[in-house]
């Protein structure tokens, strides 16, 4: 009989916490909770067996399974009906594996050559993205939905896969279309209804390896930053008229979309590489608001323009600003994280690659509906970290290794974490838990007014990807290529 009542308790339980994670942070609020319980607060990977690439998960402690699909992972896996899809990327070709979430079995994986991209936009000017692209293969996360999986490849081309074979059902090709982005493409869809609305990742290339300014204009200024397609045919449907985002990129792109229904009306926000947050309307891509994040006192003040003032705050610039590398510097920074919608509001900060060095950074709360300031806060680093926000409470990382707890409402601070490492990722809250992975530990927080730490797990590689929590497990990628799927007595 207790054997009875258990196997019914961890049905129970199973069928409880079930609930996929199918794009980019889960929901189109692109808020970083989930609803799940019973996850792990503490694991260890036991041993690998490096010649099969995977775990051995009778020596580990709270691990599913763990395999390595690439030489390089940068985004976030998404799991939808009993499947994981994940980006990567090796020497030679780009890569979006699917496998079982159960067993971790590579079901099929999607695998391309990268794009000869020139490798200058006029005589002298040196394009990088054909270089960089290949040190950092596929980094958009995985769109699913009804049998397909949508997403932004290596090659520039927005891309719908048959989830269940992998085999390519239509392409949209940005390159083609004018797009010239910085660095990568950057775009993780959002699909509502028959929409999906991709990031162009239209950007500028600023390279630090110079003795001088780098300020040199947009390749494609004219270029739309967001787009909407059909979901079914891949056909435009609309570009924004935020024409004025394009001639004023610092850098590039990589904000994904978040999309909710402020006063009756139907908003897409987006955060610009000019450094404002938009809101859109959801049909027709045409702006109803625009914020200014950057507050004033950060910008360039006399004769020196705004491209060489971010230029400047490059750390690896030589004649940069930013040479000692602290939280006190003040400059320009763009929107990498997503805009989270919350309650009719929305909460957005600013930043810049981690490789840029430290800075101030702000965090904004916007009433959705007509993009006004609620309230900021300036007691962060920059950041590309989307925020989470859950009983009342934000928590947000920063470059700089902190994470930052606020009231939503008011932006009251009640503590601030120091993990004294990097940060790429997000914060991801469920099971009352903080989870947050840095480029040396896995953290976990209680999630509350009052900072607790639970636990710290060496990962052994950096991790540039946030945590997903999916049908009672959690699931993570590592830089070095690896994946993972955590769960509380998996053998059990």
């Amino acid at each position: 009989m207790d054997r009875l009542i258990a196997s019914v308790l961890m049905l129970v339980a199973s069928i409880a916490a079930a609930g996929d994670s199918p794009e980019f942070c889960g929901s189109h609020s692109k808020n970083m909770v989930a609803d799940e319980w019973n996850l792990p607060e503490t694991f260890s990977f036991g041993e690998k067996n490096t010649a099969k690439g995977c775990v051995d998960v009778s020596t580990a402690s709270n691990v599913a399974w763990g395999v390595r699909l690439n030489s390089v992972m940068y985004p976030s896996p998404s799991v939808a009906a009993g499947k994981v899809f994940v980006g990567g990327g090796d020497l030679s070709k780009g890569t979006l594996n699917c496998l079982d979430a159960r067993s971790g079995e590579v079901l099929w994986q999607y695998r391309d050559p990268y794009r000869q991209f020139p490798k200058e936009i006029e005589k002298g000017r040196k394009f990088m993205i054909g270089h960089i692209t290949r040190n950092l293969g596929i980094v958009s996360t995985a769109a699913v939905e009804d049998d397909c999986v949508y997403f932004v490849n290596h090659r520039c081309e927005v891309l719908c896969l048959d989830a269940a074979s992998g085999k390519r059902v239509w392409s949209f090709d940005l390159w083609d279309y004018g797009i010239r982005p910085a660095d990568a493409c950057n775009g993780s869809p959002l699909i509502d209804g028959d929409l999906l609305y991709v990031c162009t990742s239209n950007g500028t290339d600023r390279d630090a390896q110079v003795a001088y300014y780098d300020a040199r204009p947009t390749p494609a200024p004219n270029a739309p930053s967001l787009i909407s397609l059909d979901k079914r045919t891949g056909h435009l449907v609309a570009a924004d008229d935020a024409r004025q985002i394009g001639p004023n990129i610092m850098h590039g792109q990589w904000s994904t979309p978040s999309l909710g229904i402020a006063r009756g009306r139907k908003l897409v926000f987006f955060g610009g590489g000019d450094g404002y947050c938009y809101a859109f309307d959801a049909a027709t891509l045409k702006t109803v608001w625009r914020f200014d994040c950057v507050p004033a006192e950060y910008k360039p003040t006399g004769d020196l323009k705004w491209a060489a003032c971010y230029s400047l705050g490059d750390k690896r610039l030589k004649q940069s600003l930013n040479k000692k590398d602290k939280s006190s510097y003040v400059g320009t920074s763009e929107i990498l994280a997503s805009p989270v919608f919350y309650k009719e509001r929305i909460y957005v900060p600013i930043g810049r690659d981690p490789e840029h060095g430290r800075g101030r950074g702000a965090l904004w709360c916007l009433d959705a509906a007509t993009g006004s300031k609620v309230w900021g806060y300036k007691g962060l680093d920059r950041t590309l970290s989307t925020v989470s926000i859950a009983d009342g409470l934000l928590y947000v990382a920063d470059i700089a290794g902190r994470v930052h707890c606020l009231d939503a409402e008011t932006g009251k601070v009640y503590w601030v974490h120091e993990t004294g490492e990097v940060l790429w990722s997000s914060t991801l809250v469920a099971d009352g838990k903080v989870y947050l992975p840095t480029t040396k530990h896995f953290w976990v927080l209680a999630a509350g007014k009052e900072l607790k730490v639970l636990n710290s797990i060496r990962v052994g590689a950096p991790v540039y990807s946030s945590v997903v929590a999916a049908n009672g497990a959690l699931y993570f990628s590592a830089f070095n290529g690896w994946l993972y799927a955590l769960r509380k007595n998996p053998k059990h």
